[in-house]
């Protein structure tokens, strides 16, 4: 005798639709037609937690309750990452971009980073200590922002604590910055001390002013995310944060190529980077890529 289940409302074509619209509009997350079933199985959630029947009230509740859309963007998005993810771009950027932020900033002696879209906040930490094993760097001023879209996995930064899956692909000499603590290893007070998280939407360019101006900005397995129309406007953000000459770092899947933007390709060994211009480039003799 089979035993039926209850599965929970599914979600008509027609409110996949509007959800993903609603979503799109608020934060550029993309959803193509075939994640339904993926935008489906996370909301239920939502519904269950708020007593819903059927996704089109659910669409309704997110209309008249823009606190609600953050709880949907929380369930909705991927906060898959770790520590020295895609090393070889960070040696590359230790090795060659941070001599030459270096020499630009010698007089002030300052070097501000940016990490968009930090999810729990191994990226920033690795950049950090990335810095902080630079020895001529130990009197520099030397500050890191993430920011992320979810309230949840900023909080989770800003404890500093981590568990083993975080560690699978940091280089042993690392393990310095860290002390044991209940629940996993945290990172420590001087490492910390450089590092600053807060909650941000990319898609909100007015508000990006708190980041500040910075030398550096990694924005990696982000931009996949966004639609066209999304991804041109987070890309123009990270362009008037970064100084003149400031770089950005992309993720391996991700370029600029079918992208207008004044940034210019900066070829580095083993690994290609974006760079901010040191003056605006004259527009009349082309696009730059």
């Amino acid at each position: 005798m089979a035993l039926l289940f209850d599965q929970g409302p599914s979600m008509s074509r027609a409110e996949f639709r509007l959800l993903r619209d609603a979503v799109e509009r608020h934060c550029g997350l993309n959803f193509e037609v075939d994640t339904q079933f993926v935008m489906e199985r996370k909301l239920k959630a939502r519904l269950e937690a708020l007593g819903l029947d059927d996704f089109g009230a659910y669409y309704e509740v997110l209309r008249e309750n823009p606190s609600e859309m953050d709880q949907a963007v929380e369930v909705l998005t991927t906060n898959e990452t770790y520590f020295f993810r895609e090393y070889y771009q960070l040696e590359a950027f230790a090795k060659q971009v941070v001599p030459r932020l270096m020499e630009a900033n010698a007089a002030s002696k300052r070097i501000a980073i940016w990490s968009a879209g930090c999810s729990t906040g191994e990226e920033v930490y690795t950049l950090a200590m990335l810095l902080a094993s630079i020895p001529v760097l130990a009197e520099w001023d030397v500050r890191v922002f993430g920011s992320d879209i979810s309230r949840r996995v900023v909080q989770h930064a800003r404890r500093g604590v981590y568990g083993t899956s975080s560690f699978r692909a940091m280089p042993r000499i690392y393990a310095r910055y860290f002390r044991e603590v209940s629940g996993g290893r945290e990172v420590l007070p001087e490492i910390r001390a450089r590092c600053h998280f807060g909650r941000l939407n990319l898609l909100d360019g007015d508000r990006s002013a708190i980041v500040g101006s910075v030398d550096a900005v990694f924005c990696r397995n982000v931009l996949i995310y966004f639609d066209d129309e999304a991804r041109r406007r987070v890309i123009r953000t990270l362009y008037d944060r970064l100084v003149a000459g400031g770089y950005l770092m992309l993720g391996h899947s991700e370029s600029l190529l079918r992208t207008a933007t004044e940034f210019e390709l900066v070829h580095l060994e083993g690994d290609l980077v974006y760079r901010r211009p040191d003056s605006a480039p004259d527009l009349t003799q082309g696009e730059t890529r």
